[in-house]
């Protein structure tokens, strides 16, 4: 056995307050870098009998290879013969095992090197493990972060033991990002490598306002209020709609909150982004329409309605067009996100000129169709269909029943004449 002391086990218990890495891990580490170490030393890696057993209150540890109990012994590595395993213990049979010392002389320089190697690895590897279930579990929420740096247009922000990578798109454009600041993000991704685990972290994430949304308003929290869908254009303008199990409760005034509080706590997170709250509905009309607001929609008509296609044309009044479609189509592209449907707008004027267009169309086609008969001389028509019933008449008159006999009797000689 080697001396060991109580100073490993008190490193072991220091580390497991520090880094939450847990004494059993690192007594187990020891005792696989002894049996590694003098694998190597006996040149028998192969050998699967052989495992280090850790005495803690003597504060000892040694190697020690268990073999089977036989009467003929045929493979000394693995078997001992009944009376040498006697006189390790008396109550032995043939059949059992049993576990004998095996640990060298001048072994302890060894195993001390090899140890060191095998529990720095093991700590790394369970602080890497960690983590990673860590932020495994944090995939998908919110967190709070402080900006480290800018390298190469990506934002370093340290979100704990590790530091995550804000990428540029997933960055809201024109928000400068000073390093100190405390800031809010949206873990996107968490990927393994061979180091501490690589950490993807978003600003720009539709799921930050559903998060927020979460934190301000109790109703949502508790259930009373549901999140529908979200769209958003990071750091100019989101679209979020929500609806109500509680008929008492309004959905849309639990989100603003008593006098904006809520709301306004929000949009000062998001540096001042605009936010729309639409009432959600079942149906399509009402939501579409709810969903243009602040503009007024004159009319909706639902062209396709399928598995394969949702399609509705809007129409609004004509100085109404502009707020409905919106800065650079922006509105209406939320809307279109925020409902899955296809939207075209048209105001009221562009409607009328398009229906007064299709009528000129229409009568036009009619007039060249009309126009094809007048060209058509009427006392030539009556000529022509006058001249064909006469011949028609002519014919027949032709056409006596004694020429169909002649034939008939000339077609009958002549088969007779064939048999």
């Amino acid at each position: 056995m080697i001396k060991i002391g109580s100073a490993l086990f008190e490193a072991c218990e220091e580390l497991e307050k520090e880094r939450g890495i847990s004494k059993e891990i690192l007594i187990s580490s020891l005792c696989d870098a002894i049996v590694a170490a003098y694998k190597r030393q006996m040149r028998n890696k192969e050998a699967t009998n052989i495992e280090a057993i850790l005495d803690e209150q003597a504060g000892e540890i040694g190697v020690f290879s268990t073999k089977e109990v036989v009467e003929n012994v045929e493979d000394d590595e693995v078997q001992i013969s009944l009376a040498q395993a006697k006189e390790i213990d008396e109550e032995v049979e043939v059949g059992d095992e049993v576990k004998i010392e095996v640990t060298p002389e001048q072994f302890g320089r060894i195993a001390a090197q090899a140890a060191k190697q095998v529990i720095t690895q093991r700590i790394r590897e369970a602080e890497r493990g960690m983590v990673l279930n860590e932020f495994f579990e944090k995939k998908g929420t919110l967190i709070t972060g402080i900006i480290q740096r800018v390298e190469n247009r990506n934002v370093i922000v340290n979100i704990g033991k590790i530091d995550a990578v804000m990428p540029q798109k997933e960055q809201i454009p024109g928000e400068y990002y000073k390093p100190g600041n405390r800031i809010r993000v949206f873990v996107l991704n968490v990927k393994e490598t061979n180091r501490l685990p690589h950490v993807i972290v978003s600003h720009a994430h539709a799921e930050i306002v559903r998060e927020l949304f979460e934190l301000e308003v109790p109703e949502i929290e508790d259930g009373i209020v549901e999140i529908k869908s979200i769209s958003r254009e990071a750091g100019y303008r989101t679209k979020i709609a929500v609806a109500s199990s509680d008929p008492d409760v309004d959905c849309v005034g639990a989100c603003i909150g008593p006098r904006g509080s809520r709301i306004q706590t929000i949009v000062n997170e998001l540096k001042n982004e605009k936010i729309d709250i639409v009432r959600y509905s079942d149906d399509p009309v009402e939501y579409i329409v709810n969903a243009l607001s602040p503009a007024r929609v004159v009319s909706v008509d639902i062209l396709a309605d399928d598995e394969y296609a949702h399609e509705a044309m809007i129409v609004v009044p004509d100085d109404q067009l502009s707020l409905a479609i919106g800065r650079e189509g922006q509105n209406v592209r939320l809307a279109h996100k925020l409902t899955g449907w296809k939207i075209d707008i048209k105001s009221v004027s562009q409607m009328e000129k398009a229906e007064s267009d299709k009528m000129a169309d229409y009568n036009y086609d009619e007039e060249e169709s009309s126009n094809g008969f007048d060209n058509v001389d009427e006392d030539e028509l009556q000529e022509e269909i006058a001249e064909e019933m006469n011949q028609q008449v002519a014919d027949e008159e032709d056409f006596e029943p004694e020429d169909a006999q002649e034939s008939f009797e000339e077609e009958t000689s002549e088969d007779e004449v064939n048999e």
